[in-house]
């Protein structure tokens, strides 16, 4: 009996820890923003809220063979872009990324996004305790003119992990 009990608690206990090392990322209203026909590269943007401190570390997309991680800081007056190694997620706060902000580059484009179109985009996150997790997402394109905030509120492209 005393054995079967202890077993039962290291069971638990190991149930436990398992759930604590999973963060549930949540992907909100996420797009891509349509280019012009020869344009190389675009942006994609969404919201990230994470359950437990996790990081989104990469991105790929089967529309280019290179997607990366930028922000857009200010430098003397010059607003500028640059590539980040990741984005902190932190427990139950959104992340938002947006035009002017952190965002996803899409470079080499394969062929001409479109508006009305949809661009899948896998998410590579990693949790605190440094276990990897992978968030299928697909993306709604719009007008190369649209702006954060102009989103489809009909749950297209949401995903949660």
């Amino acid at each position: 009996m005393q054995r079967t009990f202890i077993s039962s608690l290291i069971g638990l206990a190991l149930l436990g820890a398992a759930s604590l090392a999973q963060a549930q990322v949540t992907v909100a209203e996420p797009w891509v923003r349509a280019t012009v026909a020869g344009q190389q590269a675009t942006g994609a943007f969404m919201a990230l809220q994470s359950t437990d401190q996790a990081k989104l570390v990469g991105v790929r997309s089967p529309l280019t063979q290179q997607a990366e991680i930028h922000e857009m800081v200010m430098d003397k007056d010059v607003m500028r872009m640059r590539q980040v190694q990741h984005i902190d997620l932190p427990a139950g706060k959104a992340v938002e990324l947006k035009p002017g902000s952190y965002h996803i580059m899409l470079m080499g484009l394969k062929q001409q996004v479109n508006a009305g179109s949809n661009v899948d985009l896998t998410l590579l996150i990693e949790t605190a305790a440094g276990q990897k997790q992978e968030i299928a997402v697909r993306a709604p394109v719009r007008a190369l003119n649209a702006k954060s905030g102009q989103g489809h509120h009909d749950g297209h492209g949401h995903k949660a992990h």
